[in-house]
């Protein structure tokens, strides 16, 4: 486990803190019991209609009990990596295995923005997932895009569709396959780096690299190692304030979501999600978003969860499939979920996020 300079390793000075079994553990049983299917019958049940499941009353803050949820389209093969474009109205989310980047704007279908969005040309018997995955805007409004089959972080320009790579290499090793990225203040790109774009994954005789990594990529700075010690390294946010960092591990063994303190540089386990995968909840952690108030959007095994910046669930989005990751979008007046073949928008209340 690693922190520090490009060329320096900083070793972390203590492993993760494991959370004591309170309120937020119970809570969480529970949601795995209401928002799920059970065990072997998630993967194969067809996608229900969306529902709410209300844990707190505080989520009434945030999603009105009347609110309906919109499936705004269909027909993917997996959908990820949703971005609302505030400057043109739209939606840009990502289909990995089919190598697009699609794009929605109201009243319309859905319809290629980026095609090939990955890598162009690749062997599908050594790489798994040629396209897009996380998409990002940076400060000037350009997209970045973690590249998995090209197994860079890219930039492209929206109008032009110019695209330049930012990075693809650590210490001259190509990275496995990046997933997802968020984008500081400052213009430091957060990612992760796990194996899932290669066929075979940690086996494949095309991954150069020994870990599967979190990075930290700056203009004009180089790439960091932060941490080589994840398993499988996936969704990946900062706090409001950008003292935290949080990331997501979709380990079947061990799923759960991590937070690092930025001064300190030690890491934290922010949410165990072992008894919700246990019970039989579709997916992974995977994808997340974090509002101006702290409140945190995440993937869970069960669907997409609404936890207060203590991890106190607040409610499940679920659709008996897997919902992938998130993004907020018209002024933070709507939620948008890419859920397994299809894209939702859940209306939220004007004004929640303060």
């Amino acid at each position: 486990m690693s922190w520090g300079p490009a060329g320096r390793d900083h070793r972390m000075p203590a492993p993760p803190r494991r959370l004591a079994v309170d309120r937020r553990s119970v809570l969480i049983g529970g949601l795995a019991m209401l928002g799920t299917e059970g065990p072997g019958l998630a993967a194969a049940a067809p996608a229900v209609v969306p529902r709410i499941t209300r844990m707190s009353p505080p989520l009434d803050r945030i999603i009105a009990p009347d609110a309906v949820i919109e499936t705004i389209a269909t027909g993917i093969r997996w959908a990820e990596g949703p971005v609302w474009v505030e400057a043109g109205g739209y939606l840009l989310f990502s289909d990995p295995p089919a190598n697009i980047v699609r794009q929605w704007r109201s009243g319309g279908p859905a319809t290629p923005f980026l095609d090939p969005s990955g890598a162009s040309g690749s062997d599908p018997t050594r790489v798994r997932e040629p396209g897009a995955n996380g998409l990002a805007l940076d400060r000037e409004g350009g997209l970045l895009i973690a590249n998995s089959g090209g197994r860079s972080i890219d930039r492209v320009d929206l109008v032009t569709r110019r695209r330049t790579v930012l990075v693809d290499r650590y210490r001259g090793r190509r990275f496995n396959s990046p997933n997802d990225l968020h984008v500081a203040r400052s213009g430091a790109i957060y990612f992760t780096d796990p194996p899932y774009g290669l066929v075979g994954g940690d086996a494949s005789p095309d991954k150069e690299m020994a870990y599967n990594g979190v990075y930290r990529w700056t203009p004009g700075g180089g790439v960091d190692l932060l941490d080589d010690s994840l398993t499988r390294p996936n969704g990946i946010a900062l706090s409001p304030d950008e003292t935290r960092l949080y990331v997501s591990v979709s380990d079947e063994a061990a799923p759960r979501i991590m937070v690092y303190d930025l001064e300190s540089r030690t890491p934290d386990l922010w949410l165990d999600l072992k008894p919700m995968h246990a019970r039989g909840g579709a997916g992974l952690p995977d994808g997340m978003k974090v509002a101006r108030d702290g409140t945190m959007v995440c993937s869970v095994p069960g669907g997409m969860m609404i936890l207060t910046p203590e991890a106190e669930p607040l409610g499940l989005i679920s659709t008996g499939a897997p919902i992938a990751n998130c993004a907020f979008g018209e002024q933070g007046r709507v939620l948008y979920l890419t859920a397994n073949d299809r894209v939702l928008r859940l209306p939220l209340r004007a004004g929640w996020q303060g």
